[in-house]
């Protein structure tokens, strides 16, 4: 019998996870169910699910705090995560991906958006995780280790800006929209507005400090990150 792809569903009202679990199980997945943070924790020790579908009204930590928590641990932070919540407000929206969610599902929602979303971050999992370093000047990004360091000084960068330099250290130099931007680093987020990529992007500037200034914004197109010509052997 071959591995069917295994889903965490962290949900505390019994009725919505025995729904989304047998609609998993009927398409091909093998759901595994944790009403709260606790019965979640131990499921993860015990064995790692291929995504974590996330409610964010939880007893105990919320949904929120639980996704921070494993984005921050080596362990569990290359699991994607979708967030499933009511709370369907713009600023919920940027706070649920900031926190480190791949993708963000409001109540109620279809079991084939469902599915699509799961399948589309699975199908995103490898390309996206590249593990090479990569350094533009005299800022570097290591994947493996989740560091990135200005001029030898270690940064302190949240885990959504993290993917968002990764991906423009992957491609400096470009001009990328902010429709390209969503698609790369966050997936198919059909009903994300495309100001929440410029959210991150002054985060991600304020994090950077004096190397901020290398994520230009070019006007009417998107943004790009450049080297600066000074950037090597410049003095601090």
């Amino acid at each position: 019998m071959k591995n069917l792809p295994r889903v965490l569903v962290v949900e505390d009202e019994p009725a919505i996870a025995e729904l989304v679990s047998v609609n998993l199980r009927h398409n091909g997945f093998q759901p595994v169910w944790a009403e709260d943070g606790v019965a979640a924790q131990r499921e993860l020790d015990a064995v790692l699910p291929d995504v974590i579908l996330l409610d964010w009204m939880l007893p105990g930590q919320s949904g929120l705090a639980l996704a921070r928590k494993w984005r921050g641990d080596a362990r569990t932070r290359g699991v994607p995560i979708l967030m499933l919540t009511a709370r369907g407000d713009e600023p919920d929206k940027v706070a649920g991906l900031d926190a480190g969610a791949d993708d963000y599902i409001t109540k109620p929602f279809s079991t084939q958006e469902l599915l699509a979303r799961i399948r589309a971050v699975l199908r995103r999992r490898a390309p996206e995780q590249a593990s090479d370093s990569v350094t533009v000047g005299e800022l570097a990004l290591d994947p493996a280790t989740h560091r990135v360091t200005w001029r030898g000084a270690a940064l302190k960068i949240g885990p959504t800006e993290f993917k968002l330099l990764h991906y423009l250290m992957r491609h400096p130099e470009r001009v990328h929209s902010r429709s390209q931007l969503l698609d790369k680093v966050w997936g198919d987020h059909v009903f994300i507005e495309e100001r929440t990529v410029d959210v991150h992007v002054k985060r991600l500037r304020e994090a950077l400090g004096g190397a901020g200034a290398m994520i230009e914004t070019v006007r009417g197109a998107g943004y790009r990150l450049a080297a600066p010509a000074f950037a090597v052997g410049a003095a601090s």
